[in-house]
């Protein structure tokens, strides 16, 4: 079964072995997961969050485990993009399988500056835009919030980067994703990958205090993966560029019920702290998986999605229910 995958976007297409991606934040740079598989065997590698300067991020401690999932609250701990570009890129195997960089900025102006510095970078084959962040120009909003914002943002990279592919990935603490992915595929956005960690926080009865230093942080794992479902269903009706599947995925079962969704790859994310061969077994077992479901194409799961199914949203009579 051929499970090679193309995000067609608007400006670039974004070509993949397979739909299997590791998620930010999570694979490290990708060479520190080379021990526990093939880096070649996956779809792609998106790389940690990327700053232009080296960032310390949050005191410890700064990541707890939850119920089905957990807390992290890093503060996007990074290096900076000289370094990545430097000593981190040219030692991964960009040329067999696709290398993605989630770039971090708190202005339009920083984001611009990042996308044109790994513009000229043969090694990266596409730039993720995270708009989980504050903007330090308008108060701490996240830009992710707010539709003007987002695409301000998106508008700013695309621009900046004319030779990659542009994902931009989005946040599931809004009323409206669907508004804003409008927004950033109206921007130019190539493809969207949704949805980033949800917010929450943990408390230490003993200590009456809180678990994490930053108080709150984002939730992940097999616990958003029915909140992550639903984004995806929704942000794929609303825009026609590609969608790609994040939030609680572990095993080839969870990658294509994302798919089934509307998804067209997907990313392992806290699963790579669970076991860290998932995202490397998941791609090994998805022929097998895939033959045990019938399924014949990635394509025609994804086309066959909830045909029948109302475009604003499911209503659910309890009224009946004891």
């Amino acid at each position: 079964m051929d499970l090679s995958v193309t995000l067609h976007g608007q400006t670039h297409d974004l070509v993949l072995k397979n739909p299997v991606l590791t998620a930010s934040g999570t694979f490290g740079c990708g060479l520190e997961f080379a021990p526990y598989g093939d880096l070649k065997s996956l779809g792609g590698i998106v790389v940690k969050g990327i700053s232009l300067k080296p960032r310390d991020g949050n005191a410890c401690p700064r990541i707890v485990e939850t119920t089905g999932g957990m807390l992290n609250a890093v503060g996007l701990q990074n290096d900076g993009v000289e370094d990545f570009c430097i000593a981190k890129l040219p030692l991964l195997p960009w040329r067999e399988t696709a290398v993605i960089v989630n770039i971090y900025a708190s202005s339009v102006e920083e984001f611009a500056a990042l996308a044109a510095r790994l513009n000229g970078e043969e090694g990266v084959a596409a730039l993720e835009v995270n708009v989980s962040c504050p903007n330090v120009s308008c108060g701490g909003v996240l830009f992710g919030q707010d539709p003007a914002l987002a695409a301000a943002v998106t508008a700013a990279v695309r621009k900046a980067a004319p030779s990659k592919h542009v994902m931009v990935k989005l946040s599931p603490n809004v009323t409206d994703i669907a508004g804003i992915a409008k927004s950033v595929e109206g921007a130019g956005a190539d493809s969207i990958s949704c949805i980033n960690t949800l917010l929450g926080m943990g408390l230490d009865l003993r200590s009456r205090r809180p678990i994490l230093v930053n108080v709150v942080g984002g939730l992940s794992g097999p616990a958003i993966k029915p909140v992550a479902l639903r984004c995806v269903w929704q942000t794929a009706l609303a825009v026609r560029i590609p969608v790609v599947g994040v939030g609680g995925i572990v095993n080839s079962v969870d990658a294509l019920e994302f798919i089934l969704a509307g998804a067209h790859a997907v990313q392992v994310g806290t699963g790579n702290f669970m076991r860290p061969n998932c995202a490397f077994t998941l791609a090994a077992n998805l022929p097998a998986v895939c033959a045990e479901y019938g399924v014949k194409s990635l394509e025609a799961l994804r086309n066959s999605n909830f045909e029948n199914a109302p475009v604003q949203g499911v209503c659910v009579d309890l009224s009946e229910r004891s």
